[in-house]
């Protein structure tokens, strides 16, 4: 049985022919879009030179979807990446985006054990599709990224969450966030 604690070795032979070194057999992007989405962390290394190309293929996997008109970046944050990359702020985007992804999964996730645990909406009819419909986008914006945070839908006991004022305030940014969200998507 596979070890999915640590990243999946995939190689990249000289043909550009990716191999997966835990199953031995060629895989194609879709199937190390799959990995991801299932929450396994990969590693793409160039055979011969040993270079790591994670994240030129990860960048891939992405310009795919986006091309296939599965948008999940706006055109304003898109033209800001690209505009990061010129200036000085490259040093800080990355922790940011990092973080926002982190406060994002973790507000989301509060926000819907509330909704289906805590309060009579959770009885309601179709919450669970809602709350699994949820967790599927939350997986597939985030790739599945393990290690900055908890998944959605994994809940966390109340002994280790921090008493947080600003809750209030983090879930009506979360709730302004997905109506935008839910906006781009029609």
């Amino acid at each position: 049985m596979a070890d999915t604690k640590k990243p999946l070795l995939i190689k990249r032979y000289a043909s550009r022919r990716l191999y997966n070194t835990e199953t031995s057999d060629y895989v194609t992007l879709e199937d190390i879009s799959e990995f991801i989405r299932d929450g396994r962390e990969v590693q793409i290394i160039d055979l011969k030179s040993g270079d790591d190309l994670t994240r030129q293929y990860l960048l891939q996997i992405i310009a795919e979807h986006e091309s296939r008109g599965e948008s999940v970046l706006p055109l304003n944050v898109l033209n800001d990446l690209v505009r990061s990359y010129t200036t000085q702020a490259t040093s800080v985007v990355p922790e940011f985006l990092a973080a926002s992804f982190e406060m994002l999964r973790d507000g989301q996730s509060k926000i819907l054990d509330n909704m289906t645990k805590a309060s009579p909406i959770g009885a309601m009819p179709g919450m669970e599709a809602m709350r699994a419909q949820q967790e599927a986008f939350m997986k597939a914006m985030t790739g599945g990224i393990t290690g900055l945070g908890k998944m959605p839908g994994q809940s966390a006991s109340r002994d280790d969450e921090p008493e947080d004022d600003n809750l209030g305030d983090i879930k009506k940014q979360l709730a302004e966030l997905q109506e935008k969200l839910s906006k781009l998507g029609k």
